[in-house]
């Protein structure tokens, strides 16, 4: 079996197409994958690397999408505000993707306890009404709003080097109640489950070895076999 970054073990194209056929491409899911990072070496990149090949390994179709790779432009026009326009082709393809994907997989750095810019303005633009959200008749966007996603789970992998108790007692862990509360649990997922890996800047190589190897068992716990 070859090894992937940080020397994991990954599938081989060939044995996850039959490891497919085998279970039947039916019963797959399709499960997103988003990074926001912007050094190709990170640790979170490594993280993504080894969410998707837990991911194939099992079975599922996966829609990767690495951000800033692909220059992903994250500002909203205020055009894009009505639900009625023509999105552009990108915008589009990723709200494609959101709305029918069975499971939701997002890595990203805890930076001044939010994500980055470019994951923010995916927010904006992708997880928008119509697509992840809507009101109901007569509510103008004053009341709560009635969930549309089809994901059953939502799994976010955060690093940070900011100590997890300081992180609760001083800061409030902010990140928590942004993905559970302000996004995920409006859109209609409960299921949001997050794990920070903390302190990376002084990790040592067998330490983020260790952290791989629980983001491939959670992943692999939380999207079974297909």
């Amino acid at each position: 079996m070859c090894r992937g970054e940080y020397g994991l073990p990954s599938v081989p194209a060939a044995k996850r197409n039959v490891l497919r056929e085998e279970r039947g491409l039916n019963s797959a899911m399709s499960v997103s994958v988003i990074l926001a990072h912007p050094r190709s070496g990170s640790f979170n990149h490594a993280i993504a690397s080894t969410c998707v090949a837990a991911l194939e390994a099992s079975g599922h179709n996966v829609h990767f999408h690495d951000l800033y790779a692909e220059r992903f432009d994250c500002v909203l026009p205020f055009g894009e505000f009505s639900r009625d326009i023509i999105l552009p082709a990108d915008i589009e393809r990723h709200c494609s993707k959101i709305s029918t994907a069975s499971g939701i997989v997002i890595i990203h750095p805890n930076w001044w306890g939010q994500p980055p810019a470019i994951l923010k303005g995916w927010i904006d633009r992708v997880i928008r009404p119509g697509v992840a959200y809507e009101f109901i008749e007569g509510d103008q966007g004053e009341g709560v709003p009635r969930g549309l996603l089809n994901a059953r789970s939502v799994t976010v992998f955060n690093t940070s080097n900011t100590d997890a108790a300081r992180e609760r007692a001083v800061f409030g862990d902010p990140l928590e109640l942004i993905w559970k509360n302000c996004i995920f649990h409006l859109c209609g997922i409960r299921d949001v489950y997050r794990r920070t890996f903390s302190i990376v800047a002084t990790s040592t190589e067998t330490e983020r070895q260790t952290w791989l190897a629980e983001v491939s068992r959670i992943i692999t716990e939380r999207h079974p076999n297909a």
